[in-house]
């Protein structure tokens, strides 16, 4: 059964996409997934979007999140 947008904030992730100085970062939006969700999605490599060996930069809940990290980040 699908989850409903409305109850939860939206997980943002960034990462770089390999371990290269020259590897591009990236944000990933999740607006139906908890943190608890993402996190095991990394530690089992089951995330869609995120190669296996994608480096974590930042992990965030909250609209909010969003904006600081495009700033943080340039992205």
């Amino acid at each position: 059964m699908p989850r409903e947008k409305s109850y939860l904030y939206p997980t943002v992730l960034v990462f770089k996409t390999s371990d290269r100085s020259n590897a591009k970062t990236k944000m990933k939006v999740y607006k139906t997934k908890s943190i608890d969700e993402v996190i095991d999605g990394l530690e089992e490599d089951k995330l869609p979007g995120v190669p296996k060996k994608s480096i974590v930069l930042d992990m965030g809940i909250g609209k909010n999140m969003v904006e600081r990290f495009k700033l943080k980040y340039s992205l």
